[in-house]
């Protein structure tokens, strides 16, 4: 069976913490600061609450809305497309340029 590798491309990507809740907000065209409080959800994508009662952040994707949780990255793909990615996958899968 023949094998491949992933093309390097060059992806923007910021990781999802409080601090940078509002960076992330302009980055991705989500959520926001409302009263100096984050907008995003306490609930997973099964209705069931959010360790902590969250948040997380809900991002559009081509495949329909992805869970973000602070920690993740979230990653401006090669079409312009938003999506959120772990922090373990991240670290295999990316690195800095």
């Amino acid at each position: 069976m023949p094998k491949f590798r992933k093309k390097p491309v060059v992806i923007e990507a910021v990781q999802l913490t409080w601090a940078n809740w509002s960076e992330i907000c302009i980055f991705a065209s989500v959520g926001k600061l409302e009263n100096g409080r984050p907008t995003g959800t306490d609930k997973d994508m099964e209705g069931n609450p959010l360790p902590d009662g969250g948040p997380g952040l809900l991002i559009p994707t081509l495949e329909g809305l992805h869970l973000a949780m602070p920690g993740d990255w979230i990653i401006c793909g090669v079409k312009g497309e938003f999506y959120p990615c772990k922090p373990d996958l991240f670290d295999a899968t990316y690195e800095l340029v």
